[in-house]
């Protein structure tokens, strides 16, 4: 699992995670650690690059989820961008689609001003 930090042109400091391989039964745990650590510590401020993840199941889903309440919780964003074909079938076949803030690429999601951020 990559992971850096951008500066946008605000200021405010956004972390890349970039996992790879699957995000499963095996795997999620471990992802919705890192995030709740990266969400405290570093930044409320999430994309998720899930161009190296080829396969998400429901464990993966629900890791995603918590991540995004979590910093939803501190007034922070989460979006996911560059999702795998064969992965993006799952977040339409749930609908979590309409839940998730998706980018085609990590450009557009670091440069969309993010929905959940507190006035």
């Amino acid at each position: 699992m990559d992971q850096k930090t951008h500066t946008t042109d605000d200021g405010r400091q956004v972390i890349v995670i970039t996992p790879t391989g699957r995000l499963d039964i095996t795997t999620a745990w471990q992802f919705r650690l890192n995030l709740q650590d990266c969400i405290s510590r570093l930044s409320p401020h999430i994309v998720i690059n899930l161009s190296q993840v080829n396969f998400i199941d429901s464990s993966g889903l629900t890791s995603l989820v918590a991540g995004m309440r979590d910093a939803d919780k501190v007034q922070g964003s989460f979006r996911i961008c560059n999702v795998h074909p064969e992965a993006k079938l799952v977040f339409e076949v749930t609908m979590m689609d309409s839940v998730f803030e998706l980018y085609e690429t990590e450009a557009e999601a670091l440069q969309s001003n993010p929905k959940q951020i507190a006035s």
